[in-house]
């Protein structure tokens, strides 16, 4: 690795971090701002100003808004975000347990869009213009503009109420078994992959596309390099950056959609937390979920720029 790719590299992760404590801030300040008090929350509409104002004395809202913010800051940074103002537990492992659940999601949603969606966006490119193509295009488009509460109600329609082959809600029991597990998330598997794979599809053919449009690829068919070898050896090669990109940006909207799909199937994840905990009016909780829903993007978004930063065949060989 020379000089310059690792400052570029250095660069990266110097933006990640300074914009993950711009994002504390930004999230902090509008959890604040959010209408309701945890304090009425738990005591209930009958309860006295009195009983009001000593409850968050107790939970230490009445202390300055920059103090608290420092003391979560601190919190967050050395790993102990604090404890949930509604359960009295501490957050770290709520959120643990939660987070174990989101990530078995994510990762079978990304072990099938992944393949599916690079294999459709690449043919597609090396296709373009044909009927294949158009269809996929027609297709992906149709899908993107399809929100995922639709996709989702309509998977609990079809396979949940008419058919019977899958449970409506996502219950995964503590000792279930494989089968029960993929029984559990299928559906939500189903609606989240359904959308991701359209979108990671049009990012990579596009991608691909303005690969093959490069000189040095119209140089080897010149020469008289089959398709093949042109996509697999010349192209490929140097879209690995865009594909990267694409597939992260792609991943991450998977943020996006896994709090309604969460929501919509009971599944017991990070995002359905977070949605009861403003229910709750938890903030620390709300707080929590949403710096662990950031720190993920950063990071899908930072490793899809060092990817492209190391695939630059510029960079590589200067």
């Amino acid at each position: 690795m020379n000089g310059q790719i690792a400052k570029l590299i250095g660069g990266r992760l110097v933006v990640a971090a300074l914009t993950l404590v711009f994002v504390a801030v930004v999230v902090f300040v509008a959890t604040q701002l959010l209408p309701g008090d945890v304090a009425q929350a738990i005591l209930g509409q009958s309860a006295t100003p009195e009983a009001v104002a000593g409850l968050r004395t107790a939970l230490g809202l009445d202390q300055p808004a920059a103090q608290r913010f420092l003391a979560w800051l601190g919190g967050m940074l050395t790993g102990d975000p604090g404890v949930s103002l509604v359960s009295r537990q501490p957050i770290g492992p709520l959120i643990g347990t939660r987070l174990a659940s989101s990530l078995l999601l994510a990762a079978i949603v990304a072990a099938v869009a992944v393949p599916l969606a690079l294999a459709i966006g690449i043919t597609s490119a090396v296709w373009r213009g044909s009927l294949y193509d158009r269809a996929v295009a027609t297709a992906t488009i149709s899908v993107v503009a399809v929100p995922e509460f639709l996709v989702a109600t309509l998977a609990v329609l079809v396979f949940a109420v008419h058919l019977h082959w899958l449970p409506a809600l996502s219950f995964i029991p503590a000792n279930a078994s494989p089968l029960q597990v993929l029984r559990a998330v299928a559906m939500p598997v189903l609606s989240l992959t359904f959308v991701v794979v359209a979108q990671m599809a049009r990012m990579t053919r596009a991608a691909v596309i303005e690969t093959l449009r490069s000189p040095y690829v119209e140089m080897a068919a010149l020469k008289g390099a089959s398709p093949a070898r042109i996509v697999l050896r010349h192209a490929l090669p140097n879209a690995v950056g865009a594909i990267a990109n694409a597939v992260a940006l792609s991943l991450s909207y998977l943020l996006g959609g896994v709090i309604i799909v969460e929501t919509i199937f009971n599944y017991p994840g990070i995002a359905k937390l977070m949605v009861d905990s403003v229910a709750m009016r938890d903030m620390p909780v709300v707080q929590s979920c949403a710096m662990v829903f950031c720190a993920v993007y950063l990071l899908l978004v930072t490793a899809a720029d060092i990817a492209a930063i190391l695939s630059n065949p510029k960079l590589r060989h200067r």
